[in-house]
């Protein structure tokens, strides 16, 4: 018997090491395949672009090649008559920063040749265009080609564009992550949270990252508010921790739960932290402090407090200081002005709210017929 759970022990660390190498390969090949298809619809979009606007097609041609290449090629999938337009739409999306920026039209290969298409190779042409970092391509060719058209549906200036394209490759956005980042109109929301970041934080990653994370107006779509003049903080509290999943999302992708009434023990007295994360970027914890009502003077030296114990007693020494935020329902920015100016630890002050408080015109994602007549 004991030989027996010996020899499972030791198959336990084989297939451990195996399931790692299963995972990097899938990973490593699920990257190159999104590579490719990007650089063959990129492609596809460009040729139909050129066919297409200059007339020398007719009316009803993406839906007769549609139906030929599904007779010729039968399971084909993606090459829709819809499919080929959002090809097309990608294609001019993203050529002007592609192809014109570089006016070195013979230093890359030609993406479109008479009669015959050449998949698009994204890295070279990175490589020959120094306004494209190796990040952005990285980033770019992490975003599969829906997640793209989503950001094309709803995002108008090429700088939101490479903003949203950016974030959601490096960070590795869901659908759904992407969604909520496009309806909360994170491109503007960015830098706005009142906060004392300038002063307090002397790492100038982590003062760069965290003005560009922490959003002054925070909308918790799973959070239920019957009456938000008597909303309850522990109520709040539960329902956060309850939909943890949802509120790291609405946060970013680089927050890791740490808990919820965090203990600590200052001169055995006990504290207890509504909500503390650790974020990888900025290499430091956050504290969150939720309030029910409006902002208050003294909520800021109360956290004020809880971040001294936490660079005292919970950071380890490689770790940059600690962040901390008050999530409340309202506040007066002077007010939170005049609290910050002498705090001496890095914190900022943002608002939350239910998504069923919002107005019903609040910013929604196009539908199908919008869709359209951006194609």
């Amino acid at each position: 018997m004991m030989a027996i759970q010996i020899q499972k022990q030791n198959y336990a660390e084989e297939v451990k090491a195996i399931k790692e190498a299963i995972s990097i390969s899938r990973y490593k090949v699920a990257k190159q395949a999104n590579t490719a298809q990007l650089g063959l619809y990129y492609s596809v979009g460009g040729y139909i672009s050129q066919h297409t606007r200059n007339a020398k097609w007719g009316s009803g041609a993406l839906n007769a090649i549609s139906l030929q290449l599904q007779q010729e090629m039968p399971g084909l999938k993606g090459f829709s008559e819809g499919n080929m337009r959002k090809m097309r739409l990608f294609y001019e999306a993203w050529q002007p920063i592609f192809e014109k920026r570089s006016q070195m039209a013979n230093e890359i290969e030609v993406v479109l040749v008479p009669d015959k298409l050449v998949p698009f190779d994204f890295v070279k042409c990175s490589q020959a265009v120094n306004e494209l970092s190796e990040e952005f391509i990285r980033c770019f060719l992490n975003v599969g080609f829906f997640s793209h058209m989503r950001i094309l549906a709803n995002v108008q200036s090429e700088e939101e564009q490479i903003f949203y394209v950016e974030r959601c490759g490096r960070e590795f956005w869901g659908r759904e992550h992407l969604k909520i980042a496009l309806q909360e109109d994170l491109y503007h929301q960015q830098g706005t949270m009142p906060n004392n970041f300038a002063v307090t934080l002397t790492d100038e990653q982590q003062r760069v990252v965290a003005m560009q994370t922490f959003k002054e107006n925070n909308v918790l779509d799973f959070l239920h508010v019957e009456n938000p003049d008597l909303v309850d903080e522990r109520d709040v509290e539960q329902q956060i921790v309850e939909n943890i999943k949802k509120f790291m999302l609405s946060l970013g992708g680089d927050f890791a739960f740490m808990g919820n009434q965090y203990r600590i023990v200052v001169n055995e007295k006990e504290r207890f932290i509504d909500l503390l994360f650790y974020h990888r970027r900025m290499r430091c914890l956050v504290a969150i402090e939720l309030k029910s009502g409006e902002f208050e003077p003294e909520y800021a030296g109360k956290l004020n407090y809880y971040l001294s114990a936490l660079d005292t007693l919970v950071k380890l020494p490689e770790e940059n200081p600690s962040v901390g935020i008050v999530l409340c329902r309202d506040k007066d920015n002077t007010e939170v002005e005049f609290a910050l100016r002498d705090i001496s630890k890095p914190m900022g002050v943002a608002t939350y709210r239910s998504r069923d408080e919002l107005p019903q015109n609040y910013r929604y994602l196009p539908s199908s017929e919008d869709f359209k007549k951006l194609l």
